[in-house]
């Protein structure tokens, strides 16, 4: 079972608000980065692991701000290496043609520079927080050794039960899924094999949230005038605080 890219992971809804985060440069990398406005911890860092709509999507900046507001510097690598797609993507758009060229061999020298460029800097915890595109990514860096917390939220282009598998087998970071009804990248079939590989057996700690009434994506790009995607939205964002919390001492 593999959970490529599918529709929902090109379109969403764009959300109101305005960013409070700045644009910097880390290890080479143009990056969003959203910093707490009180006293936080200076070796804490959440990395933030986008879709297919990067940076410059403002729902994305948004939720990295939120995180900041919850007490953590948050990074905002771009991982699409300047080549985000839009919410105003057409129908007819080639997306295998783009996927192939956003594998690990683009993203991967990308999230390890900006990974080593915070370690030297005196980071020692890093908790990722993947959607959709950004979630094998968050793979990577767990099986690496190199972050401390792993949260994949309505995630694709990861195989069932192959690297659900792997990540039990290698990684010793705890594992927060947020899955939903409908998403045909991680679909309920793949859902239920992470519980039967993770649940009760991975010694690092696992969880996963479900959302009823949620599609692919509702997490971010999800229309907030639905109530059950706006309590989707909020909940999964709100289990990922808690996540980080609970492991922030790792």
């Amino acid at each position: 079972m593999s959970g490529d890219l599918c529709d929902n992971c090109f379109q969403g809804v764009r959300h109101e608000g305005t960013p409070e985060g700045k644009m910097e440069t880390i290890a080479g990398v143009e990056c969003y980065v959203a910093t707490p406005s009180g006293d936080y911890p200076k070796e804490k860092v959440v990395l933030f692991l986008t879709d297919v709509f990067g940076i410059p999507l403002i729902n994305n900046q948004l939720l990295a701000d939120d995180f900041a507001r919850n007490g953590y510097r948050t990074v905002m690598p771009d991982i699409l290496v300047g080549d985000p797609r839009g919410l105003d993507t057409p129908k007819d758009f080639d997306r295998a043609a783009w996927a192939a060229k956003h594998g690990p061999d683009s993203w991967g020298p990308v999230v390890d520079s900006v990974v080593q460029s915070l370690k030297a800097e005196g980071v020692t915890w890093i908790g990722t927080t993947g959607y959709c595109f950004g979630a094998p990514p968050v793979w990577h860096l767990a099986l690496k050794g190199w972050s401390n917390v792993s949260v994949v939220t309505h995630p694709s282009r990861l195989r069932a039960p192959e690297d659900l598998q792997e990540y039990f087998e290698k990684s010793k970071a705890p594992l927060l899924i947020n899955s939903c009804e409908t998403d045909p990248a991680f679909p309920q079939e793949a859902q239920k094999l992470a519980d039967e590989i993770f649940i009760g057996k991975f010694a690092p700690g696992y969880e996963r949230t479900y959302w009823d009434g949620c599609t692919h994506g509702f997490a971010v790009r999800g229309d907030m005038s639905n109530p059950k995607i706006k309590a989707g939205k909020e909940g999964a964002f709100e289990a990922t605080v808690k996540f980080f919390n609970k492991y922030k001492d790792l």
